[in-house]
């Protein structure tokens, strides 16, 4: 990951004006870097997705599809998933650096937590239609549909909040708990991995800290998950479109026991640890491969 930048308050402006145009670079490679990673883990792993996301769904893993067409739903998780992740690392990095040089501190937890919070309020205006489109084909919601047929319909149908943006809430329920356990962790087992191991970070050690963390936030926000999915495939006829997240769970709980709410989670711990491996890494490498690029010219 490039390295975090933060302005001392005691700088002179000519310090700061000699910063910006490092700052913009650091956007820049957000952006890219960010992009390219979260288009690899998402066709890369994209099956455990589906998986996980018929396990969660209300009808069952057989009725939503089993094991077959294992890729619907691929093309709106492609599309989406580059302008997603780029806009979530902007926020996260620009974020990250703004907070350092109010607060004066750098490597804070606290500071991580508000950068990705607020980093995943502005990257869910992506995400949850493109959710919704994808979640939809991968349970052949959609039937033969296109992921933009999809949500154009649910548009027509159900307007923008109940249509397009169905779940949105629920949605920063799963991702914002989410990010402030991950994200700390991640942080924490980077600064760490020196000091323990004796060796100099690289793309590798970035990917394993990026898998651990994951890991461990996948599994201890499933229930939230599963809301959030049952929420997103309801029926206009479904009582799931009227109820509350805490009634949702409540009835997996009395439907399904314990075990209903966490319904998809092996898929999802795999997925998320997979895909922390192959997303931090390819973000920090990209983010290398850039770095250099820029100091070349």
């Amino acid at each position: 990951m490039a390295a975090e930048l933060a302005m001392d308050s005691a700088a002179g402006s000519m310090e700061i004006s000699m910063q910006e145009p490092v700052n913009k670079m650091k956007f820049l490679h957000a952006l890219v870097a960010g992009g390219v990673a979260g288009l690899v883990v998402d066709i890369a792993l994209f099956p455990i997705d589906t998986v996980k996301t018929r396990l969660q769904s209300e009808l069952g893993f057989w009725r939503a599809g089993g094991f077959r067409g294992i890729y619907k739903g691929l093309a709106p998780a492609a599309a989406g998933s580059a302008p997603t992740a780029a806009l979530f690392f902007c926020t996260y990095e620009c974020g990250k650096q703004f907070l350092s040089s109010v607060t004066h501190t750098k490597d804070s937890p606290y500071v991580h937590m508000a950068a990705a919070s607020a980093a995943e309020v502005l990257a869910c205006l992506i995400r949850v239609p493109v959710e919704i489109a994808k979640q939809r084909s991968q349970t052949l919601l959609g039937n033969k549909q296109s992921g933009l047929q999809i949500l154009l319909r649910a548009y027509r149908t159900e307007g923008l909040q109940r249509g397009l943006y169905r779940g949105f809430g629920s949605t920063i329920m799963r991702e914002i708990p989410f990010s402030l356990i991950q994200f700390p962790l991640w942080e924490y087992f980077k600064l760490r991995w020196t000091p323990l191991t004796g060796y100099e970070s690289t793309p590798i050690s970035v990917a394993l800290c990026g898998a651990v963390a994951g890991g461990i936030s996948a599994g201890l926000t499933t229930p939230l998950d599963v809301v959030k999915t049952r929420i997103m495939l309801a029926e206009r006829e479904s009582l799931n479109r009227r109820r509350s997240a805490r009634s949702i769970l409540h009835n997996i709980y009395l439907e399904r026991g314990f075990g209903g709410l966490f319904a998809g989670f092996v898929p999802r711990v795999l997925w998320i640890t997979l895909g922390g491996a192959f997303f931090f890494g390819f973000y920090d490498l990209t983010t290398r491969v850039l770095g250099t690029a820029n100091t070349d010219h």
